[in-house]
């Protein structure tokens, strides 16, 4: 009897022992991976291309928000970004939406071109990830009435504006010429100024139109020398692209007042153009460059080279997406756009408050082309020029 208890007890204490050890093993197949730490996000920008130049300049942007605001999130951090590059084309923007959306980015900062901009948002909205552009100024972006969409640079509208203001108050002008390469952004930029002009009492003598890529533009030029405007109105996609018509309008010994806009505003121009771009005015944004919130910007971007025309607005997108996350203690899309709509801070390029549209509103004023660099020349609001 003893020695059959025995082997009872040892066989109950086999199977406590197994079932133990099939419990330990079921815990360890319930033990859940250890989640993912951080926040990523995305640029979209021409990074290849005749737009590289400004496409990097708001990839790096982005780079320099990020070494800004990555000691600033805690534990939401650190943040990464992953590039992608548009190339300008609606084709593969909405590719490369589509591959930030499969990466699980949370914001996108871009795009450049309007052209490229505007189909990419289409997915991004879909998907709840909020795209702050820092270039695209064609007025559709924000009036799609997309909830996560927002623009830090000014509108076209906006920019017309000025330089039709200026072509009649400051250079008096009587008469104007008009040029565009029929991309969404350029012509409808040229688009408005002829309106504005026309209404303006400015006596239209024509509107040509170019190709993207056209290095040759003596067709058009004959037949603005041939008119002799007062002001020539060159609305191009880039200053690549500006830079070998001032060239050609320089040769042809054309003598009118150019007049171009914020996608010629480039340190590029000068270094294609050289002499001949001396005496170009343009509109864009105002910047003062002596605010602490600029010299911020420029330390953290030195590194990366000299800041392009778009690298402000862009290190402002990833930084005010980045302070609304931080209020809101999370990425949920709702909490970080009741914290985007309540910023208002200085940013590098301006004081950045968001509109209900998501527009942050817009400061075009006159720069001119001097000794090789950008002056500000004449403010549209006051009608002053500035003071050196």
């Amino acid at each position: 009897m003893k020695r059959a208890l025995y082997f009872l007890s040892l066989l109950l204490l086999v199977s406590f022992v197994a079932v133990g050890c099939g419990g330990e093993k079921k815990e360890e197949k319930k033990a859940e991976a250890p989640k993912a730490t951080g926040i990523k996000i995305g640029s979209l920008s021409p990074l290849t291309g005749q737009y590289a130049a400004d496409g990097n300049d708001i990839k790096n942007g982005v780079l320099a928000a990020i070494e800004v605001m990555n000691p600033e999130m805690g534990a939401l951090g650190p943040v990464t970004l992953q590039a992608e590059d548009t190339s300008c084309d609606p084709r593969q923007a909405v590719a490369a939406a589509n591959k930030l959306i499969s990466e699980k980015v949370t914001a996108v900062i871009g795009a450049y071109c309007s052209s490229a901009t505007i189909p990419a948002a289409e997915p991004l909205m879909a998907a709840k990830i909020f795209m702050i552009t820092p270039a695209s100024t064609n007025e559709k972006v924000t009036e799609s009435g997309h909830k996560y969409m927002y623009r830090t640079c000014g509108r076209d509208d906006d920019q017309s504006k000025a330089a039709v203001k200026f072509t009649q108050e400051y250079l008096k002008a009587k008469t104007i010429y008009l040029v565009d390469d029929k991309t969404t952004y350029s012509q409808g930029l040229a688009d408005n100024v002829e309106k504005l002009a026309s209404a303006a009492g400015l006596k239209v003598l024509g509107h040509e139109h170019v190709n993207q890529g056209d290095k040759d533009f003596s067709a058009v030029l004959t037949k603005v020398k041939a008119a002799k405007p007062d002001v020539f109105y060159v609305s191009l996609q880039n200053s690549a692209a500006a830079a070998p018509m001032l060239i050609q309008i320089a040769r042809m010994g054309i003598k009118t007042k150019i007049l171009a806009q914020d996608a010629v505003y480039h340190p590029q121009l000068m270094e294609l153009a050289k002499k001949d771009a001396e005496g170009v005015f343009l509109t864009f944004g105002y910047t003062d460059k002596e605010t602490a919130s600029y010299k911020k910007f420029a330390d953290a971007y030195k590194k990366l080279g000299e800041p392009g025309a778009y690298s402000a607005y862009a290190y402002d997108s990833a930084v005010a997406y980045l302070k609304a996350v931080k209020a809101a203690g999370s990425t949920d899309p709702e909490k970080v756009k009741a914290e985007l709509m309540k910023l208002d801070f200085a940013g590098a390029s301006k004081q950045i408050k968001y509109k209900e549209n998501g527009d942050s509103g817009s400061n075009y004023v006159i720069q001119v082309v001097k000794d090789g660099k950008f002056d500000n020349f004449w403010n549209p609001e006051t009608g002053q020029l500035y003071k050196k």
